[in-house]
């Protein structure tokens, strides 16, 4: 069951970032720093929902194959998952980037500089991953393989057709002697290797103020511009429509800017299993519960896999630049 819904989300994973990809391709669309982070989502989080399938793959392949080398268990165990976090992390401070462009362009109006916001954004792009993983160096340094070995005694018995009596009483203890020379013990010893993270107490408190500001930052900063831009639209719209009062241009604002509060209220809604499960101390006896746990843990995901549902479908101007490149694109390979 977790490979089939690792397999929807990857196929749900890569539809929604090609086709975010054709639509923030467009050249218009990149003239402002809006559409570049829109564009850099889009390969984020393809790259999030690549990197968490190779993850579930890797970890059941070599928890299959106990023949696996450790070396190969150790680089998997300490780059697969700092890198998927990196990839969540910018993901989500990509959208908040996309909030800010939109609240300055609203707060500016005409005398907001395109090619400024542009070249921001390129500056931008190329830094925030650099800023991100140097926030999570310490899970490179703390992430260690748990190796333990077990041994099985495998009993080979050799089937006995039948135990002829000829009239002799044969006591249950003879029996048993019987049985044991029949049969021959083998030992076998098998090697697991489990990934962890032992951090130190002070490490600990970091490494869930991280965790928290990459959760809630880029939350706040989402609903902040939201709301600004519907005030400040409002605001505008009332001076230059004096006829209705301020409070009704803000209703109408919230009606057709809703999806700008709604959208990272459900993203972090979303998130908030994958923190929870990252908070928890020790081993977890997940085999209690453990579709609340993998549940949890692939609804954290669903955020990477929907960038075309919160930006172009309820944008009358990103689903209009969708379908033409859906035109030029199918003209194409007619041609």
């Amino acid at each position: 069951m977790s490979a089939a819904l690792t397999t929807i989300m990857l196929v749900g994973g890569l539809i929604n970032s090609i086709l975010s990809f054709l639509t923030f391709s467009n050249r218009d669309l990149r003239q402002i720093g809006c559409g570049m982070y829109l564009l850099a989502s889009s390969i984020t989080s393809f790259l999030t929902i690549t990197i968490f399938t190779v993850k579930f793959w890797f970890v059941m392949f070599t928890q299959i194959n106990l023949f696996t080398a450790l070396s190969v268990v150790r680089g998997g165990c300490v780059s697969v998952e700092p890198l998927l976090k990196l990839c969540v992390y910018l993901d989500s401070w990509f959208n908040a980037c996309v909030a800010i462009d939109r609240a300055i362009n609203v707060a500016k109006g005409v005398r907001f500089d395109k090619n400024k916001s542009r070249r921001i954004a390129r500056w931008i792009i190329l830094i925030l991953p650099v800023c991100v993983m140097g926030s999570l160096i310490h899970e490179f340094l703390y992430r260690e393989l748990f190796v333990y070995n077990t041994e099985k005694i495998k009993i080979i018995e050799n089937k006995i057709d039948k135990v002829r009596t000829d009239g002799i009483a044969i006591q249950s203890g003879i029996l048993a002697d019987v049985i044991d020379k029949n049969n021959t013990n083998e030992t076998k010893s098998e090697t697991y290797a489990w990934c962890m993270t032992r951090y130190p107490s002070s490490v600990e408190k970091y490494n869930t103020g991280i965790l928290f500001f990459h959760l809630v930052a880029p939350f706040v900063i989402n609903l902040a511009s939201a709301l600004f831009i519907i005030f400040g639209v409002a605001r505008q719209r009332s001076v230059a429509r004096n006829e209705r009062t301020y409070q009704e241009h803000v209703i109408d604002q919230f009606k057709e800017h809703k999806q700008l509060v709604i959208s990272p209220i459900i993203l972090l809604i979303l998130s908030l299993p994958r923190v929870v499960i990252s908070l928890l101390a020790g081993c977890v006896e997940a085999s209690q519960n453990a579709w609340l746990y993998l549940l949890g843990y692939f609804i954290s995901f669903t955020p990477s896999i929907l960038v075309f549902v919160v930006f172009v479908l309820p944008s009358d101007l990103y689903r209009k630049t969708f379908k033409e490149s859906i035109s030029t694109w199918c003209r194409r390979t007619r041609q």
